[in-house]
């Protein structure tokens, strides 16, 4: 009789050749620990999988929302490691003085560690603060210092100061080889709509927008729309709305259902299909410095950011190469609205506050 492990690993060479597990291969997992231990087998096994595809360009992706709480820090770090687990060379830059992002990752940001502070005030170059981690040889993370909550005021006076982030960034890629520049940088946001977040949005190419299953999280979105589009005509006509990212989705609740179904129908084809869960798991993994994906890949939490991270690398495949940005302090226009293809930004939708009862 064939054992359980060796039952697993058939299932998961099965599942791999066929690209989706096939009806009768998942019949032989039917207790939600088994499912659970094919599920953390396929994470932990990334490595032997088919890789996540190349995207057309360098994504600077800025991971913004003004709201605390509806879970940048977390899609920043998951998605980061999944992305990096699954073959895509990732810099993650932890913008936010609190510096969860650095913690979740295992990176120290104690003062006086060199961090993206030096970068934005200082003169060092992201080369000299960046760190690496031990989710994945292919991810590496600028951390964020206390230090950094003066920044704002640091750089009131300094020239160009929209564009500090974006110049060390361009600085850092190009003066890597090809072969070791990241395929993807992910910049985590503080929740406010500060100069930092001002710096994440002018470096950026695209923002993703988490957004919590729950009626507050609208609320304040239509502000930070318009802000992005504000951006858009006067600072970085490259900047776009591509993605949207539902999370903290409570399935007991029609609440959950009701705002998903509204955002969806509001930004359509930017919102992904995968929807990131309430799940306990990810809340803990933070405290043993690891993602969700690396303390608990058999997890609904670990799987479903892995799933993001497939799809938003799918997307990004079939990117063509960006233009030429122009030079920092150029005047630029682009007509409003458009920093949000197939949407329209001028409205977003609130489900009634009477609707939050329970299924």
């Amino acid at each position: 009789m064939t054992d359980p492990g060796q039952r697993l690993r058939s299932s998961l060479a099965a599942d791999q050749s066929a690209g989706t597990a096939s009806v009768t291969g998942m019949a032989e997992f039917d207790s939600p620990i088994a499912m659970e231990a094919l599920r953390a087998t396929k994470v932990l096994h990334a490595a032997d999988q088919e890789p996540f595809p190349a995207p057309g360009r360098i994504r600077v992706i800025t991971i913004a929302n003004q709201k605390g709480g509806v879970g940048k820090t977390t899609s920043s770090v998951n998605l980061g490691v999944a992305l990096a687990l699954y073959g895509l060379r990732t810099l993650v830059i932890d913008l936010d003085p609190q510096g969860n992002t650095s913690t979740a990752l295992g990176v120290e940001h104690t003062v006086g560690t060199p961090s993206v502070y030096d970068a934005l005030v200082g003169d060092s170059s992201l080369a000299d603060v960046v760190h690496p981690t031990t989710a994945s040889p292919l991810l590496t993370c600028v951390p964020a210092t206390i230090d950094l909550a003066g920044a704002e005021i640091e750089l009131v006076s300094v020239v160009a100061r929209e564009y500090r982030l974006r110049r060390a960034i361009e600085t850092h890629l190009q003066s890597l080889p090809p072969e070791q520049r990241p395929q993807y940088v992910l910049i985590d946001c503080p929740p406010s709509l500060g100069l930092l977040t001002l710096n994440a949005l002018v470096a950026g190419d695209e923002v993703l927008i988490p957004i919590q299953c729950e009626y507050y999280a609208l609320e304040g979105l239509g502000q930070l729309l318009n802000n992005i589009d504000l951006v858009r005509r006067h600072l970085n006509p490259g900047i776009a709305v591509r993605t949207i990212l539902l999370t903290m989705y409570d399935g007991r609740t029609k609440l959950a259902d009701q705002v998903a179904d509204e955002v969806r129908n509001h930004f359509g084809s930017l919102v992904l299909d995968a929807v990131i869960p309430r799940n306990v798991r990810v809340s803990e993994a933070p405290g043993y410095g690891q993602s969700v994906v690396t303390y608990d890949p058999g997890s609904r939490g670990s799987t479903s950011y892995v799933e993001a991270a497939r799809e938003l690398a799918h997307r990004g495949a079939a990117l063509p190469p960006l233009p030429a940005r122009p030079s920092p302090g150029a005047p630029v226009a682009a007509p409003v609205g458009a920093a949000f293809p197939d949407t329209d930004a001028a409205t977003v939708p609130v489900p009634p506050a009477s609707e939050e009862n329970k299924a």
